[in-house]
């Protein structure tokens, strides 16, 4: 391929590279076990090596040499091909530059990034959006499911574009800041803010109710809702709209309805410590995935002991 002037240098415009980040979106569509993204990082790129490379012979090898085995979490492939984009546009306009060059460029962000992906959206950024969306739900509120939708995409289409752009501006440099602890400072900190919202909403809607009863006292008269006088009203057929009234504002006002108050286990532990036990769960729960228990037979213990304690008139 013969050099490029500078009077004839082909650049990448920014619509080329809002072609190529859409394309992103569905860049596992021919995901293969044999070499995982590439036919999607191909197809992904595809726009701009059309541009770069007019000739068939040049854009042929071009495709061939992305080709090649690539995986990545598919997020964190918008900085490496933001990166390949500015690799390709010097070597379209006669920079020396091999495609050996360009794959080992791949490879090498290809790790760090994978570790980081997963950490910062499957184990924080999405259990986040999901937990306030559920609880959002539970509610009765449609904008559970909206809302989860809505941000996550905005998070997303922002992510891909802003991280291909920094590594399209950033080329051969980024490197050097993936090999400065700056990727071990994001997984550090997002984990860190994600236990802390995760710990938050435990025990929003984890609900652990002991229904075991502990004593039982009797009310007095004077606690207690009276329903003498609207019972008697009630035989007279004189029933107003006031005893009503009155009977409900009774209620509101915190009287009792039971001649009996009884005191559960549950109640104790939300006197004492409101939130102890769901945390405790929590807990129990990571002991067992630090021993390898698989997520499914976690599940299946809970249900069990769930039955159990509740067959048992433990818990309700």
């Amino acid at each position: 391929m013969s050099e490029n002037t500078t009077t004839n240098r082909v650049t990448i415009s920014k619509r080329d590279r809002l072609a190529v980040n859409w394309r992103l979106t569905f860049i596992q569509a021919c995901w293969n076990y044999e070499r995982m993204h590439n036919v999607g990082m191909a197809y992904t790129i595809m726009p701009v090596l059309k541009k770069l490379y007019p000739k068939k012979e040049d854009y042929t090898q071009a495709l061939n040499r992305h080709l090649e085995f690539f995986n990545c979490h598919p997020y964190l492939e918008a900085p490496i091909i933001g990166v390949v984009l500015a690799f390709e546009e010097e070597k379209a306009n006669g920079t020396q530059i091999d495609d050996a060059t360009i794959n080992s460029v791949k490879v090498g962000m290809m790790g760090p990034l994978a570790g980081v992906g997963d950490p910062i959206f499957w184990g924080t950024m999405r259990p986040v959006l999901g937990a306030f969306a559920a609880s959002l739900a539970l509610s009765q509120s449609m904008l559970g499911p909206l809302l989860f939708f809505l941000l996550w995409n905005v998070i997303r289409v922002a992510f891909l574009w802003g991280t291909q752009e920094f590594g399209y501006r950033s080329g051969e440099s980024i490197t050097d800041d993936l090999s400065g602890g700056l990727l071990q400072k994001i997984t550090l900190g997002s984990s860190i803010l994600g236990m802390f919202v995760m710990g938050v909403l435990v025990p929003r809607w984890t609900t652990m109710n002991f229904s075991v009863p502990i004593s039982e006292v009797k009310n007095s008269t004077d606690a207690m809702v009276n329903f003498q006088d609207v019972v008697q009203q009630a035989n007279n057929n004189v029933l107003s709209v006031d005893g009503l009234r009155d009977l409900i504002n009774q209620i509101n006002d915190g009287k009792l309805i039971n001649e009996t108050t009884v005191q559960t286990l549950g109640d104790v532990f939300t006197q004492i410590l409101p939130g102890v036990m769901p945390l405790l769960l929590t807990f129990g729960c990571i002991y067992l995935l630090r021993k390898n228990v698989s997520p499914i037979k976690l599940i299946l213990i809970i249900f069990v002991i769930g039955i159990l304690m509740n067959a048992l008139g433990i818990m309700s």
